[in-house]
């Protein structure tokens, strides 16, 4: 595991590339599906790919297949639940008019991760490592703001508005959802991690698309109909989120989640880049600190973390 221990890093930024796609597609949706079912298209769409990806990775194992243990089952369960319920608060901040509030709070996550995986799963971070997760997220708060016309001030002043409160609980929950996938992956005691993390992935998938599926074919079944005229979205939606669940979880078997999810802040980097060269905005001086702070954060977390 040591040789391949670097390889968190390329695979973090992979995923928080692809999550960047995925967030775009799914705020597209919104205009035309309710929040519960933008949030069950991540899953239905995904899992097909996720079971040719587990088929594909189980072709050319020579391990045995791992045995399936009821804490396995737990941690799945809980890594699923999680994730459904963060992503349905993330895809119903787009619709309140405090939506930027709401998402500069929500970029707590890899700082609540830290917390949490620190007091709750005996992941201790060492000092330089809460100093880079301090800064990234104080880079990626700061961009927020300077993209949103919202002073430091002010978005303290609206801590207690709905919005805030709401990306706060869906950062949470995030942070439950990563701490839990990593400590499924690990229980498996496997030497081929990208089975393990593929396999916690197909579990928290089947879980959560059949939990999604049954939801809206009982409250809602119209739903699918749009679903179905939406499916080319949909479809993008489906591949970009597995592919970075994919990301998220091999990560996760190969570093701490504070750290998997501190680096993630480089999405951020990528979406200002895009802005520039595909739509030539300028970045303002406040966004360029921003992204300083994120890209310090960043180098002082693989240097020192």
């Amino acid at each position: 595991m040591i040789a391949f221990s670097w390889l968190w890093i390329p695979i973090t930024i992979f995923a928080a590339f692809v999550q960047n796609i995925r967030s775009a597609a799914q705020k597209h949706l919104t205009s035309q599906l309710n929040t519960i079912s933008v949030t069950m298209v991540r899953f239905l769409f995904g899992l097909p790919f996720g079971l040719l990806y587990l088929w594909f990775l189980n072709s050319r194992r020579t391990e045995p297949f791992p045995g399936i243990s009821w804490e396995f089952i737990a941690l799945t369960a809980t890594a699923g639940t999680s994730q459904i319920i963060a992503t349905a608060l993330l895809v119903y901040l787009f619709s309140l008019r405090n939506f930027a509030v709401g998402t500069a709070y929500a970029r707590t996550e890899a700082f609540l991760t830290a917390i949490i995986g620190a007091l709750f799963f005996g992941e201790a971070v060492v000092i330089y490592g809460w100093g880079a997760i301090l800064i990234s997220v104080a880079g990626v708060i700061l961009i927020t703001t300077a993209r949103t016309g919202i002073g430091g001030g002010q978005l303290l002043s609206l801590l207690f508005d709905k919005s805030a409160w709401i990306g706060i609980i869906c950062g949470l929950f995030f942070a439950v959802a990563s701490l839990t996938m990593r400590k499924a992956t690990l229980i498996l005691g496997m030497e081929d991690f990208l089975f393990r993390a593929a396999l916690t992935m197909i579990f928290m998938l089947s879980m959560q698309t059949a939990a999604m599926c049954a939801y809206v074919l009982v409250t809602n079944a119209s739903q699918y109909h749009i679903v179905w005229r939406n499916r080319k979205v949909c479809l993008l939606v489906g591949i970009t989120s597995v592919m970075g669940t994919i990301g998220w979880a091999t990560a996760f078997t190969l570093e701490q989640a504070a750290y998997v999810k501190s680096l993630a802040q480089v999405e951020f980097v990528f979406t200002l880049t895009a802005s520039y060269w595909f739509f030539k905005e300028r970045s303002t001086p406040k966004e360029l600190c921003g992204i300083a702070l994120v890209v310090l954060g960043i180098i002082l977390l693989v240097l020192f973390g």
